[in-house]
Order: structure tokens, then C-alpha cells, then sequence
């Protein structure tokens, strides 16, 4: 366990001189080999040894440090994922067909920011594959928590993005523990005008409706939650707050990446078109974590995810209103000794 918290740093190293992406693929492989070979299983059992049970959505999670959707697309890989000791684990986003997303480059470290930008572009091998990478893994019957984060096609209407909305919620309904509604990518076209008060209604109206019918065939409850961006004014997160509560939808969570340049202004690669990650994020999001707690109450489950990169920033975004974080940008900066970091500092609340 220690011999994996130690190497990343040195293997960080060689992954930074590669290209941003490549590395991605390269780590996620060499995890999965790791894992295939139990390099990383005394760290699942620790981080759930160490971890305070928390209540979310219904669920009860071994701990409130979860990994957010996006660095496992396809959900290829969720074992190897899950056994950092993460109380969860969200994958994709996955959309009804395979698409390929936006050209390359498309993803871009800025180190002095410990940050990323990226306009992957929703680029992943479909719901039939995302599926059958689930129901290949063990993490579910295991005990693990899994949230399938679902999206529509870049080539679908944005009229008609209900239509691939609804595929995906009963594509993965029978796999998952929870479902995310992804309407907050700045890297779709349009997407994020679902956020807008008369969309979102129509939207989550129409997946209340579908839900519903899944319930009754599948015979189990499972939770709806909304992604929502950093970028929204006071006025639109309470809009998003009353729909969410009138729909009767399980959870939100706060946020996605920004399209705000303000804080690395200057820094290379600042003006790549995408949305930035990392902590140049977190104030954003923790301004939105907290208006939501305002409109929702106390007892309305909020996931905080944008730019944490230590144990003090888990603990500001459960201080801000979340009941649960996510990691992500974090994670590629500081290697899986964050996710002991995360877990620890919030055992104390």
C-alpha cells in the first residue's frame, strides 16, 4: 500500500511528459493491472475501515469522498477506481451511441494552477459497452456505491435531448445505485441550456415519468441526481432548486467545470477553449453549494465536487452544505494518498 502512495509522485513525473490524455489512458490501464494483480486492495479495506458512514440519496456510503464522473468514461474500471478507497464511485458520462468527441488535443494541464482544461466532448463507446463494462465489475456486489452519470449525443438535437436522456436512465436503471442527469458539460453544444428553468422542468418531469414506470419493473427505487455548472447566477440556482424540489429529484450535484478564465489568467494554456478543473474551481463551486443549501434546507442531499486537492477543501465544501464530495482534477495532481487525505479529514465532522 505504501509502495503505491510513495511511487506517484516519481511516476507523475514521467506521466506530466507525456501528453495530457495518452496519460490518462496510461494510468487507467496500468491501475487496472495494478488491481488485476491485488497491488491495490489492502487500500479499498483500509479506506473503509478508516471512513464515517454517511446517508446520502437514501444510500449509506462507507465514507463521503467519492470520485467523480469523466476520468472513467466507459466504466472500465471501476474495481481498480474503487479500491483507493472512495465510499463511491460515479462513471461516465455515457451517451445512447458512441461517439468519438472533439478533435485532439483536447485536454491540457496547467501545473501552476494544479488545474486542467478539457473539451473531451462527451467521447466514450456507448451505453452498450458502458454496460457490459458494469456488469463486468465487482464493486456493487462488493458493498460499493455506484453512480452511472448519463448524457446526450453531441449530434442529437437539443430539442430532442430528452429522447436520449430517457434511453439512458433505463439503460443503466437496473445497474446502478444512483443515476446523474449530466446538463452541465460546457463541452456539448447547447447543453447547458437544460439548466434553464422551463427545460430542466420539462426535463426532469419527463424522467420522474420514466423513473417511475423502471420502479415498478425493476421492483427498486434508484435515486436521480442533477450535475449543475459553476457558472449561474443566484437567480438560476434558485430556479434549479424549485424544479428539483417539485420533480421530486433525489440529489444534486455541485458542480461541473467553469468556463471562467479569471483565476489563471496569463498561465499557458489558459485560453484553450473547455472547461477548467482543479481549484481554481473550488470557490465557485462553494458559492453554489451554499445558495443551494439556503433554497433546499437542511435535509436536501447536496454532492460538492470542484477542486478539491486537500483534506482542508473536503471539509470547506461539507462546511459550505455538502453532505458528500466528489474528487477528480485532485486525484491527477496528488495521486491516491488524496483520497486517504479527503477521508480522514472528514471522519472528524
Amino acid at each position: 500500500m505504501s509502495l503505491l502512495f510513495n511511487a506517484y509522485p516519481l511516476a507523475r513525473a514521467a506521466l506530466f511528459s507525456m501528453d495530457a490524455e495518452a496519460a490518462h489512458e496510461l494510468t487507467l490501464s496500468m491501475l487496472h493491472k495494478a488491481h488485476a494483480c491485488k497491488a491495490t486492495r489492502k487500500l479499498m479495506s483500509a479506506g473503509a475501515r478508516a471512513g464515517k458512514p454517511v446517508r446520502l440519496m437514501g444510500l449509506t456510503l462507507p465514507n463521503p469522498v467519492g470520485l467523480a464522473a469523466g476520468l472513467d468514461k466507459n466504466g472500465a474500471h471501476i474495481d481498480a477506481l474503487g479500491a483507493l478507497g472512495f465510499g463511491f464511485v460515479e462513471v461516465g458520462t455515457v451517451t445512447p451511441r458512441p461517439q468519438p468527441g472533439n478533435p485532439k488535443p483536447r485536454l491540457f494541464r496547467l501545473p501552476k494552477a494544479d488545474a486542467l482544461i478539457n473539451r473531451l466532448g462527451f467521447n466514450n463507446q456507448g451505453l452498450e459497452t458502458f454496460l457490459a463494462n458494469v456488469q463486468r465489475s465487482q464493486w456493487r456486489t462488493q458493498g460499493g456505491i455506484l453512480g452511472l452519470n448519463i448524457g446526450k449525443n453531441a449530434d442529437t438535437p437539443i430539442e430532442r435531448a430528452t429522447d436520449d436522456y430517457l434511453i439512458g436512465l433505463e439503460g443503466v436503471y437496473p445497474h446502478a445505485d444512483y443515476v446523474t442527469v449530466n446538463i452541465s458539460s460546457p463541452n456539448t453544444k447547447n447543453l447547458r441550456a437544460l439548466q434553464d428553468h422551463d427545460e430542466l422542468s420539462n426535463l426532469l418531469a419527463a424522467l420522474q415519468e420514466k423513473r417511475k414506470a423502471l420502479q415498478d419493473q425493476h421492483g427498486r427505487h434508484v435515486p436521480i441526481a442533477v450535475k449543475i455548472a459553476p457558472d449561474l447566477t443566484q437567480a438560476q440556482i434558485d430556479a434549479i432548486a424549485e424544479v428539483l424540489v417539485r420533480h421530486e429529484i433525489d440529489g444534486v450535484i455541485a458542480t461541473n467545470t467553469t468556463l471562467s478564465r479569471d483565476a489563471v489568467q496569463g498561465l499557458p494554456h489558459a485560453d484553450e477553449a473547455g472547461g477548467l478543473s482543479g481549484p481554481p474551481v473550488h470557490t465557485l463551486s462553494l458559492a453554489v453549494i451554499e445558495r443551494l443549501r439556503a433554497q433546499l434546507g437542511p435535509d436536501y442531499p447536496i454532492v460538492g465536487v470542484g477542486g478539491i486537492a486537500s483534506g482542508r477543501q473536503a471539509r470547506e465544501k461539507i462546511a459550505a452544505g455538502a453532505n458528500a464530495v466528489q474528487v477528480y482534477t485532485g486525484l491527477i495532481y496528488r495521486g491516491p494518498a488524496l483520497v486517504t487525505e479527503c477521508v480522514q479529514a472528514l471522519c472528524s465532522i
